[in-house]
C-alpha cells in the first residue's frame, strides 16, 4: 500500500500524452543521488503557462516518501490532469536562478550541476 501513489504516478507517466491538462512532475537535488525538491505543475492547454504549481522540500530523498507521492497524485487529480510528464531522474539543482542566486551564474550550493547537462548528466565543459 505504501507505494500505491508512486506506482499510480509512474503508470500514468508511462502512458504518454493523453490530452490536456498535463501535469509535469520533476525532482531536483544537490546532485543526481538525492532529490530534496519536488515540483508538480499543471499545464491546461498547449502553449499555456504552467499554473498552478506545488513544491515539496525535504532534507531526505523525496523519492522515498510515500506521503509526498500521495499528495502529488492528489494535486494532479484535483486539477484534472489527463497526462503526466515525469523524467525518471533528478533533473537539476533545487535552488532557483534569480531567486536563490543571481541570474546567469551557477548555484554556489550545488557544484555538482555546474557545467552539467541536466538531461544526460554529462559534463559539457
Amino acid at each position: 500500500m505504501r507505494d500505491r501513489a508512486r506506482k499510480a504516478l509512474r503508470k500514468k507517466a508511462k502512458k504518454g500524452f493523453t490530452g490536456y491538462p498535463v501535469a509535469t512532475v520533476a525532482f531536483y537535488g544537490p546532485d543526481d543521488t538525492k532529490a530534496t525538491k519536488l515540483v508538480v505543475t499543471i499545464v491546461h492547454e498547449e502553449d499555456a503557462e504552467s499554473e498552478p504549481m506545488r513544491k515539496w522540500f525535504s532534507e531526505g530523498d523525496l523519492r522515498q516518501d510515500a506521503r509526498v507521492f500521495a499528495e502529488a497524485l492528489e494535486f494532479l487529480r484535483s486539477h484534472g490532469a489527463k497526462s503526466v510528464s515525469m523524467p525518471d531522474k533528478i533533473i537539476g539543482c533545487p535552488h532557483e536562478e534569480g531567486i536563490d542566486y543571481p541570474e546567469g551564474e551557477f548555484c554556489p550550493e550545488c557544484p555538482f550541476w555546474k557545467n552539467r547537462d541536466r538531461w544526460s548528466g554529462v559534463c559539457i565543459q
